[in-house]
């Protein structure tokens, strides 16, 4: 077996991701709900690949769906209904799974996963595009420019207005308490704490906010402290009523807004260090980045359990996707 399905492919980023895995030569199959099969088969005409449908939780359904299949790329969100039904059959199954989920609760149920999936030899490696990918790869490279690492603040700068889909995952989000990680421990924090960061051009003030690299980034670097922020610029949010909006953003306005992210490293003997990235728009990175990444797992680069896209791929791993490259200060 070395076949790649995309769940969730008839949506905007899961289509993309599909076009990317085709232009790659991946053997790839599209899935979805029922509800879903006139996209896919006008995608799969378009790619020459195959269809499947079938609903996420339904395990005997899942179970068929993935037969032949090697790797497991979800796009399917919100990911708090679809991560971890796919993530308990793709272990049952002998599937490595991938997604690019923004929504912390993913993590959590990968951690609580882990040593299923180990014992399965089955890797897990939700994030495997997006901003776990971006957040985590500047990250390590930030980290490797200090001794030891007490603490990380990280910041991402939105750009360019939201898919539908994430404007529904967003409003979906169970996760409601403004978090950080004191100690290795997730603890609570008042969401008016603000603070400016540095992305290139001066100071933009940014807000605190509950993202899984509070998970990912201690996950693969041991860093106990870790503080997450973004910049959000004016009109990325939608107004009025989610199912109103378009798809996703177009060419064009991918093209004129590219995404930015600055981590600030605290050594213990206080040194402290910034390093920024500057990327393409995060639809285009997110759809390129996981599809490289399921190409490289179908290569064989696999570790069995909950894994990280900078701690398997390595901290330069955004920086092969598209025109991304990180800047120290």
């Amino acid at each position: 077996m070395n076949t790649l399905m995309i769940y969730g492919a008839a949506g905007y980023t899961g289509a993309m991701a599909a076009e990317h895995a085709a232009s790659a030569g991946l053997d790839l199959v599209l899935a979805g709900r029922e509800q879903s099969r006139p996209s896919l088969e006008a995608l799969a005409d378009r790619l020459g690949v195959g269809v499947r449908t079938f609903l996420s939780d339904n395990p005997d359904a899942v179970a068929n769906g993935l037969d032949g299949i090697s790797v497991l790329l979800n796009a399917a969100g919100p990911f708090a209904n679809t991560a971890e039904p796919l993530m308990s059959a793709a272990i049952r199954a002998g599937v490595h799974y991938l997604d690019f989920s923004a929504e912390l609760d993913t993590y959590r149920e990968a951690v609580a996963l882990d040593a299923r999936a180990r014992a399965a030899e089955v890797m897990l490696l939700p994030g495997s595009g997006g901003s776990v990918a971006i957040l985590g790869s500047l990250a390590g490279h930030a980290l490797a420019r200090v001794r030891h690492a007490r603490k990380i603040s990280i910041a991402l700068h939105v750009a360019g207005a939201m898919s539908r889909g994430s404007a529904t995952s967003a409003s979906q989000n169970i996760v409601t308490e403004t978090l950080y990680l004191v100690d290795g421990e997730l603890v609570t924090r008042s969401p008016d704490e603000l603070r400016d960061f540095d992305f290139g051009s001066g100071p933009q003030s940014c807000f605190p906010v509950t993202l899984p690299d509070l998970v990912t980034i201690h996950h693969a670097t041991g860093v106990p402290d870790i503080d997450t922020f973004v910049h959000v610029t004016a009109g990325a949010f939608p107004t009025g009523d989610v199912k109103d909006l378009p798809a996703g953003p177009g060419f064009e306005e991918r093209e004129a807004n590219r995404y930015h992210a600055a981590a600030e490293v605290t050594d213990a003997d206080g040194t402290v260090r910034r390093s920024v990235l500057d990327t393409v728009n995060g639809y285009t990175f997110t759809a390129m980045a996981a599809a490289e990444a399921a190409r490289r797992v179908l290569a064989g680069e696999v570790r069995p359990g909950f894994q990280t896209p900078a701690g398997l791929f390595g901290n330069g791993f955004a920086e092969t996707i598209a025109d991304t490259r990180i800047i120290d200060l």
